[in-house]
């Protein structure tokens, strides 16, 4: 064996402490949750985390950067309303299947267009962003009731109502799209001169603008990116529902949040990773998997996880409180 490995694989779980506890509640189902080693609730586990997964690869460069986008959840109703809705079209009727085309488009072309939008405010305003997205929020919830009348939209096209149930071989097709996003976003990440300015952006700023780096349209192409991931996330949804509601997404904006701070990404920015979101994404999935399954409340999960982020959060506070009295010293 590799003597190298021992302490790379050290580093790594250093980096991930995550997923540690991804383990840990892992064999605790395994071995109190009846069911819970069945191969359809592994596949059930890989669907329902892929929406939140979606949006939570893109929450990462936005939180990373030092900024936040609270409006996602709304993004992935509005995304889904349209694509359900702009197929039943009457200047689409001829085009059968393919009017799946042009509705997927035109809902992804929403998520990054509002994605824009606030990352053009942020930059432009100065007005944080926690501010921008949350009237974004409010906004486009707006929207999506008026443009739906309050009412749930229906696909009526089999071809798309069906694609999110079906699967690539073993894997679901959703989870595998989550999949292959993710290590393309993981790549961007680490291996490209964006993702080496994500990180100095977020740790910081001053610095990033004197070494010349571009911040206002920087933070703006991950407001995009998050904004198609959200809209992404909203398609998916309608088609393993086979239809669009005007609550779709509630609370995603929370548990996507939860997923990434979990993962290892600082609230202050620069510091982060997708391995460590996929870890924070899976955590929330299998602790509300195996806690149904156990038949324990919904809310207790919330609450679990609430107490969960808090010493997260104080923890991260206390190390980094204590590397600034180091550095002082």
């Amino acid at each position: 064996m590799d003597k190298s490995l021992a302490p790379r694989a050290a580093r790594w779980v250093a980096a991930n402490p995550i997923w540690g506890f991804v383990v840990i509640i892992f064999v605790f189902f395994s071995l109190s949750a009846d069911h819970f080693f069945d191969l359809g609730n592994f596949e059930n586990i890989l669907v329902q985390t892929s929406t939140i997964g979606l949006i939570a690869l893109g929450m990462t460069l936005v939180m990373i950067n030092g900024n936040i986008d609270l409006s996602v959840g709304a993004v992935v109703a509005l995304a889904a309303s349209l694509a359900v809705d702009i197929q039943s079209w009457g200047m689409f009727a001829a085009w059968g299947d393919w009017a799946i085309v042009p509705a997927v488009t035109a809902a992804l072309a929403a998520g990054a267009l509002l994605g824009a939008l606030n990352g053009v405010i942020v930059w432009k305003t100065g007005v944080d962003a926690f501010i921008v997205t949350l009237g974004a929020m409010l906004g486009i919830r707006g929207l999506v009731f008026i443009y739906t009348g309050e009412q749930s939209f229906y696909a009526m096209n089999f071809l798309y109502s069906d694609f999110g149930a079906s699967a690539i071989g073993p894997l679901p097709t959703l989870a595998a799209l989550f999949i292959v996003f993710a290590v393309i976003t993981h790549v961007v990440l680490s291996r490209t001169v964006h993702g080496r300015n994500t990180y100095a952006v977020g740790g910081n700023r001053e610095a990033a603008v004197n070494a010349g780096i571009r911040v206002g349209p920087h933070m703006v192409v991950n407001f995009v990116i998050v904004g198609f991931f959200a809209a992404l996330a909203g398609v998916a949804l309608s088609t393993q529902m086979g239809a669009s509601t005007p609550n779709l997404g509630r609370e995603y904006e929370l548990w996507t949040i939860t997923a990434v701070v979990l993962g290892g990404v600082k609230l202050a920015g620069g510091a982060g990773s997708i391995v460590g979101t996929i870890g924070g994404v899976l955590a929330i999935g299998i602790l509300r998997n195996g806690m149904n399954l156990m038949q324990v409340p919904a809310f207790f999960v919330l609450v679990i996880l609430g107490v969960i982020l808090i010493a997260v959060l104080f923890l991260d506070k206390q190390l980094n409180r204590r590397g600034a009295e180091e550095i002082r010293a």
